[in-house]
Formats: structure tokens, C-alpha cells, sequence
């Protein structure tokens, strides 16, 4: 019989013994979020009249795309049959399942001593699946195999649970079934967690030391912590410390998320909760910090976070350019509530003052820049996105390039791409399809599984820059959608690569330099001078538009001048008199041609330089969702 919120213990008498934290990990649209619903309403601290889909997903993104973006920790009290009157606490995380928020899901494993490894019954073992599984692996939590959507009538509940044991090293029949929609088998699940899964274990009376998890900002209350505590206890109004800053507060206050803020005396070993000290200063909260208390406090700081190292690097710029420290101040807030955010400040000559973004992924770029315009009320242009490269002069200097005009002129040794291992899983006869497309985005296979009889799983050696753009889109249209795509970084491989530069009237415009391979920079340059001639407005003179590698044009296409009709005053008369006005007009042209300097409206900018306008990033986003 569930227990009801009255029968939540006290966290200052609740002893690890009784306390399970846990997280549910999956690939993206396997039900993650369904199945927390179900076990928020189960434990009943969610009321039916109030409860709604996707309940722990706050954001207006999340609930329209159908995605979890950010973690969500929840505590929920449960009493399995039989165990009498002790309530069991359950620490829940409920965590993403896209390649580009793989980082929340490591922080999230980080709390956890095991975790729901979520599967659909109708789709199976997916890419992401796999990636989430080794890093449970590697944070050696207890794995509880899950078959989610069993009420399907597409589910395949026998053969994929053979897939998953096989996978994990368990028997079939360990494999849990459940309907998250329906709630089947949720019961059984939350008393298999009990069961299943280890109590925290920590020294009650050590100096008291918690992990920093997470944290938001709100508005009011300032910077809201969350973490985990490993030793000791924490309580209200305490003086605490932050081991890496030294910065020293004073707890206003501290609870549990149930799944609302709870206030509480104290949390003990083991508990998971948040902590708000009035804090207004984003940097004050560093996620992989240590929080210990100011007298008698700890020494040596618990093993934080690798940190996130950026996939794509993307400019933003506010197209008003007195918005630049709002933007400031907006991507500070953000970095707080999304730790793999890097940024530096950037000036362009065509687009003024903004910042250069690392972002995880093209997913992660479209979320941030979305959220920037709608809970801050900013207007933003997005650069093209790119990778770093590392470029060896031939006189042994070394540049890092984060942004195409940053890349050197002279005389270049290498250039260093930054590479990734891609594991594909698609189905059998889709095979050729996968490897044509890999191929042509200089991929090299290094390695080929079955799974079971029809679906098969690759793993390719591609460059960063080849799949950040729209290998995703091409990859899901090749094969009818039933592909999904993980990968990680390995390095850096040499490679062939220019910069391709855009001449407008023969100045080079910053904003549209890109460095891509020998091999394609003909095609970008004609189809960026293609799109401009249409984009840019016709001027009184001509527009010569150019892409170039260096001092050598590949490409170019022209703006036809606006011919003002000065024959329109002649009614008949001698041809020399008309060819006098257009000689007239010829000579004012040239003039103008010289003074003349190119207007390009901020539409054309928007278009040309925008995901959105670039054809593959935000359906590649789309797709990966």
C-alpha cells in the first residue's frame, strides 16, 4: 500500500537504511517521463485533479517538444507490501535521453547508487541506450532492466528482452515489463527498486560533506542548489562553506522536492535535497562543488565532475546591439542551470559586439538560443556552427581556431580536426545505405554487431564537422526513420581543409567564413554566393559577389544594378542624342561604383547565417528529438 505524504519521515530521522536514490536513463521518447508520472501518482505525493503529462518537465520547450532538457530530482515515500509501517524514501531523477544532454545524465548518475535502464518494447535497444548504459557501468550502479510500452500492439516484449539480457548479462525473465501510460507493473517496479537497489553509504558522523548536483536561479529566492549528502548532516541557519571557492553562507534555508519545495530542519547521509543561501551571483554555485560546514568542516573534497568539453561553437549576437549585456547577463543565468555552457565575448565587423557559444550538440544550440528568446526577451542572429580546429604553421606555430576568422593566412603545415566515434543502429537492410552516407562524410568503419537477426549496430570514425550540421536528417530519411545515432569524442585526425571567405564588392564579410574540406569548398562558396545574389537588395551600381580560398576566386555571381530609364525623355529624334545620355550615365555608374559601398540589409544576415536558414541544423535538431 503506498504511502501518503503524512507518512513522509522527518529527513533528520530518516536513516540511509531506508533511503533509495536512483534515476531512470533511456533514449530519447522511450518513456521516461510517462513512467515517472506513474510512480509520482502511485506514491501519492501527486493528487490526481493535479497531476498532468510530463509533470516533471517544467519548461514550455520541454512539454512542446516532448523532451526532457533538464534533470528533474524528485522524493517520493513508498512502502512496499509486507514491510510493515517503515516507508522507504525514494530519491528519483528523471533525466534526459538526447546524445546532447549526456552531460546532465553522467551529474545525474553521480547521486545515484542505481538506476532504471528504460527500454521500448516496440523499438528496442536504441544508440543512446547503449551510451547511458556504459556510463551507469562506469559509475557501478546497480542496473535494473526495464521494457517500457508493452501495451503496444507493436511490442515485442520476448525478443526484446532477450536483447537486453544479452546486453547486460542477466536472464531474460529478469527483465521487468511495464506500461508507463497504463501503469502495469509500476507496483512491482518501485518494490524492485527497494529491493534491488543499495542504501547510500556514508559516515553519519563525519564533517558534514555534500555533492553540488545541480543548481537553478530563480528570480527571487536567488540561486537554488541542489545535492546529495555523502557525510555528516546539514541543518537550517548552519554556516556552510564552499570547498573550491572558499565562499562562505549562511543556509536560509534547506529541503526536499516532493515534488514542490519542502522545507526541512536538516539532511542526513545519503538524502537528496536543495539548499538556498540568498545568493544572487551565479558563479557563487559550482556544479561538482563540495559543501561542507564552516566550523569543523571537511578537508578533502569529494570527486567532482569531468567537465564538459564543447562540440559545436555557434556566435551570438543580439540584433539590437545595445542588448549586448542583457545577453551578458541572460547567458550568466542560463550557465547556472546548464553547466556544459561555455562562452567568451566576440566582436564582428558586420554583426557588432556578441558572444562565441560552445554548445554539446545542434540540439543543445537550438534549446539555449530558444531559451534566450523567450525567457529573456531577446532578439538573437546565430552564426553558422563549427568546431575547433588546431593549426600547425609551417614556421611551428600553433593556433587554436574556435571561429573561421580566426584562421591564419600564411604558410600552413596541418590543420587538426577534432574526430568522434559514431555507433548507428538500424535495422539489417538499411546496412548499405548507412555506410554510402557515412563514406561520403569521409567516415571510416571500424567495426560491425548484429544484435539479433535484424537489427544491426556500426561504429564509424567521422569528422566532428561532418555530423554536427545534417547528418542526422540525411541519416533518418535514408532509412525511413528506424536509424538512431550516438557518438563521442576520440581525438583529432589530420585533414585537407580551407577557408572559404565571401567577397562582397571585393570586401571580405567575416560573418560568412567557414572552413570546410578542399573537396567541398567549390560547392559551399557557389551555394553561399547563390543564396546572397538572392538575399542582398539590388543597389544603383553592380554587385560582384565571390567566394575565395585565399587570393583565389571559386565562385561568383552578381547583383544586377538598378537602370534608371534617362531615355525616357526622348520622343524620336538623333541616336547620338541618347547615346550621350547613356554615356552620361555610364560614367556616373563607375563613379558610384567606387564611393559605393555595399548595403546588406540584417534580413539578409538573418537568413544567410541562421540555423534555421541553413537548411540542415534545426531540421537535424527535429529529427534528433
Amino acid at each position: 500500500m503506498p504511502a501518503t505524504p503524512s507518512n513522509v519521515p522527518e529527513p533528520s530521522r530518516t536513516g540511509p537504511a531506508l533511503i533509495r536514490n536512483f534515476c531512470i536513463i533511456a533514449h530519447i521518447d522511450h518513456g521516461k517521463s510517462t513512467l515517472a508520472d506513474r510512480m509520482l501518482q502511485l506514491t501519492g505525493i501527486v493528487e490526481d485533479r493535479q497531476m498532468r503529462a510530463q509533470y516533471l518537465d517544467r519548461m514550455d520547450i520541454e512539454r512542446e517538444r516532448g523532451i526532457t532538457i533538464k534533470s528533474q530530482a524528485v522524493r517520493m515515500p513508498w512502502a512496499p507490501s509486507g514491510a510493515g509501517e517503515s516507508a522507504y524514501i525514494l530519491n528519483m531523477i528523471d533525466t534526459p535521453g538526447h546524445v546532447d544532454f549526456t552531460y546532465e545524465v553522467s551529474r545525474s548518475l553521480a547521486a545515484c547508487e542505481g538506476c532504471i535502464l528504460l527500454v521500448d518494447a516496440a523499438q528496442g535497444i536504441e544508440a543512446q541506450t547503449l551510451a547511458n548504459l556504459y556510463l551507469a557501468m562506469e559509475h557501478d550502479l546497480t542496473i535494473i532492466p526495464v521494457l517500457n510500452k508493452i501495451d503496444l500492439p507493436a511490442a515485442q516484449p520476448e525478443k526484446f528482452a532477450a536483447e537486453l539480457a544479452h546486453l547486460i548479462g542477466c536472464e531474460p525473465e529478469d527483465v521487468l515489463k511495464v506500461s508507463a501510460k497504463t501503469g502495469e507493473g509500476v507496483e512491482e517496479l518501485l518494490n524492485e527498486v527497494v529491493r534491488q537497489v543499495p542504501q547510500p553509504v556514508g559516515d553519519a558522523d563525519a564533517p558534514a560533506r555534500a555533492m553540488i548536483f545541480d543548481s537553478v536561479y530563480d528570480a527571487y529566492r536567488g540561486v537554488v542548489t541542489y545535492i546529495k549528502v555523502v557525510d555528516g548532516q546539514l541543518g537550517r541557519r548552519e554556516r556552510i562553506r564552499m570547498m573550491s571557492t572558499g565562499a562562505t553562507h549562511e543556509l536560509l534555508e534547506i529541503g526536499t522536492n516532493s515534488p514542490e519545495m519542502t522545507a526541512a530542519d536538516g539532511l542526513g547521509v545519503g538524502e537528496v535535497g536543495y539548499l538556498i543561501t540568498g545568493v544572487k551571483d551565479v558563479r557563487q554555485s559550482k556544479v561538482g562543488d563540495t559543501v561542507t560546514s564552516l566550523t569543523k568542516g571537511a578537508e578533502q573534497a569529494l570527486p567532482g565532475y569531468k567537465d564538459p568539453k564543447p562540440m559545436v561553437f555557434s556566435g551570438l549576437y543580439p540584433l539590437d546591439g545595445s542588448d549586448y549585456p542583457e545577453l551578458r547577463d541572460a547567458l550568466d543565468k542560463l550557465q547556472l542551470n546548464d553547466a556544459a555552457l561555455t562562452y567568451e565575448p566576440e566582436n564582428s565587423v558586420a554583426l557588432g559586439f556578441g558572444f562565441r557559444v560552445g554548445f554539446l550538440g545542434l540540439l543543445h544550440l537550438e534549446v539555449i538560443r530558444a531559451r534566450l528568446e523567450r525567457e529573456f526577451g531577446l532578439d538573437l542572429i546565430a552564426t553558422a556552427p563549427n568546431v575547433v580546429y588546431r593549426v600547425e604553421m609551417e614556421d611551428g606555430d600553433e593556433h587554436v581556431v574556435t571561429n573561421p576568422s580566426e584562421f591564419p593566412g600564411g604558410k600552413i603545415d596541418k590543420v587538426h580536426e577534432p574526430v568522434v566515434r559514431a555507433t548507428l543502429i538500424a535495422p539489417s537492410e538499411f546496412v548499405g545505405a548507412i555506410m554510402e552516407l557515412c563514406q561520403s562524410r569521409r567516415g571510416a568503419l571500424q567495426g560491425m554487431d548484429y544484435l539479433s537477426e535484424d537489427r544491426v549496430e556500426l561504429r564509424y570514425t567521422l569528422p566532428l564537422a561532418e555530423i554536427v550540421f545534417d547528418f542526422f536528417d540525411a541519416l533518418k530519411s535514408r532509412t525511413r526513420g528506424y536509424a538512431s545515432l550516438d557518438y563521442e569524442p576520440t581525438g583529432e585526425q589530420t585533414a585537407d581543409l580551407v577557408k572559404v571567405d565571401i567577397l562582397l564588392q571585393g570586401d571580405q564579410v567575416d560573418a560568412f567564413s567557414a572552413i570546410v574540406h578542399k573537396e567541398k569548398a567549390y560547392s559551399y562558396g557557389s551555394r553561399m554566393a547563390n543564396k546572397l545574389r538572392e538575399l542582398i537588395p539590388r543597389q544603383q551600381f553592380e554587385v560582384p559577389i565571390q567566394a575565395a580560398i585565399g587570393a583565389r576566386v571559386i565562385a561568383r555571381e552578381t547583383v544586377r544594378a538598378i537602370r534608371k530609364d534617362v531615355l525616357a525623355k526622348c520622343y524620336g529624334g538623333d541616336i547620338s542624342r541618347k547615346r550621350k545620355l547613356l554615356e552620361k550615365q555610364k560614367e556616373g555608374k563607375k563613379r558610384m561604383k567606387v564611393v559605393g559601398r555595399v548595403e546588406v540589409p540584417q534580413e539578409a544576415f538573418i537568413a544567410a547565417l541562421s540555423t534555421d536558414g541553413s537548411g540542415g541544423a534545426a531540421d537535424g535538431a527535429k529529427a534528433k528529438k
